[in-house]
């Protein structure tokens, strides 16, 4: 498993992080788009009676913005670095012919996403104050890793005292990994996670999860003004996802579900690699989108590994995901261990005997 930060950095940084965030309900007609001769971008937002506030932007913010006006992102980073009046036209032709309100997320003096009015702000801050009680409950629990990335937080806590063997001598743990995105890369997640002691893979488990989407009401605006959110709490309609947080946890971390785990992994043992290991890696690699890079990974990690089948190819995978440098990928990987195990001897067949 990847490691990231300090559970009391996180806290920090959230922190830290309140005090400078600012949201608002943004008609598209007052907002525009500059772009210096260097190719940095900033959105001018005009704001009636306050004048006008700038704020540079994000890569997020721009694919997000480049999506909703239906510009492909590779061409509006052409039009950015290679004709930057030319970009600034096309984006504030299309802002104000199709004029629309939208949530304009900022941080630190940069636009970092630009979302529906719709967008149910659920923010990283409050849901660590939330779920800490909870995981605190946990016997044991140990936060094994934690990070907070440009898109996503990550909370991955294990308990050594809900174990159990998949072969004799390969212990795994119990645990859950709950993750949470303010820039609209994602619901808040809570799911299983399965903790291999003999090289410290992480693996996440597809089933059993919950997911709560950012999306509520939409949001009142007027058409000539910026409505600007109070840094406000979590609103009490907010109780019953918390309830069902704790419930899921609880689930996550029992010793049903880490057996149910296990029993898939020891199915992935008895699944025997017949194909060349190279061509195994490349149908699994085509079949998840594995770039060139991350297959030669794993199957470097899959020798590493030194069992021939199912079972380590999934530990391939999961191996291979502590070596990444972006924390995102590497827990996306740490998912798609979570995918093959799942599944079926019919399913692997395609890529254990691939030759």
């Amino acid at each position: 498993m990847k490691y990231g930060r300090s559970l009391s950095d996180l806290a920090l940084e959230l922190e830290r992080q309140t005090e400078t965030k600012r949201d608002m309900i943004v008609p598209s007609t007052l907002m525009a788009h500059e772009t210096a001769a260097d190719g940095g971008s900033s959105v001018v937002i005009e704001q009636p009676r306050q004048g006008h506030a700038i704020y540079r932007t994000t890569d997020n913010f721009r694919r997000q913005l480049a999506d909703k006006l239906k510009i492909p992102f590779s061409y509006f980073e052409r039009m950015r670095s290679d004709q930057p009046d030319l970009l600034d036209r096309n984006v504030n032709t299309w802002l104000r012919e199709e004029p629309e309100a939208r949530m304009v997320r900022t941080l630190d003096g940069a636009a970092r996403a630009y979302l529906s009015d719709r967008y149910r702000r659920l923010d990283n801050y409050d849901l660590l104050a939330h779920v800490l009680p909870i995981l605190k409950e946990i016997p044991g629990a140990r936060f094994e890793s934690v990070e907070l990335t440009e898109k996503r937080m990550y909370l991955k806590v294990i308990t050594p005292q809900i174990y159990t063997e998949v072969k004799v001598g390969d212990v795994v743990q119990a645990g859950v990994l709950i993750s949470n995105s303010e820039v609209g890369h994602g619901a808040v997640s809570v799911q299983p996670l399965v903790f291999r002691l003999v090289c410290s893979n992480g693996l996440v488990v597809p089933d059993g999860r919950m997911r709560k989407n950012h999306v509520g009401r939409i949001q009142a605006t007027e058409e000539d003004a910026v409505t600007v959110f109070a840094d406000d709490t979590l609103e009490a309609d907010d109780k019953a996802f918390f309830l069902k947080v704790r419930d899921v946890t609880r689930a996550a971390v029992s010793t049903a579900t880490l057996e149910a785990a296990a029993v898939k992994l020891r199915k992935a043992l008895g699944i025997d690699l017949t194909g060349d290991p190279a061509k195994a890696v490349e149908a699994m690699g085509v079949r998840y989108l594995l770039n060139e890079q991350e297959r030669s990974g794993v199957l470097r990690a899959f020798f590493v590994e030194g069992e021939m089948n199912a079972f380590g190819l999934v530990n391939a995978v999961t191996r291979f995901a502590q070596e990444v440098d972006c924390y995102d990928r590497s827990t996306e990987l740490e998912a798609l261990g979570g995918k093959l195990m799942e599944l079926s001897a019919h399913d692997w067949k395609g890529i254990v005997t691939a030759a």
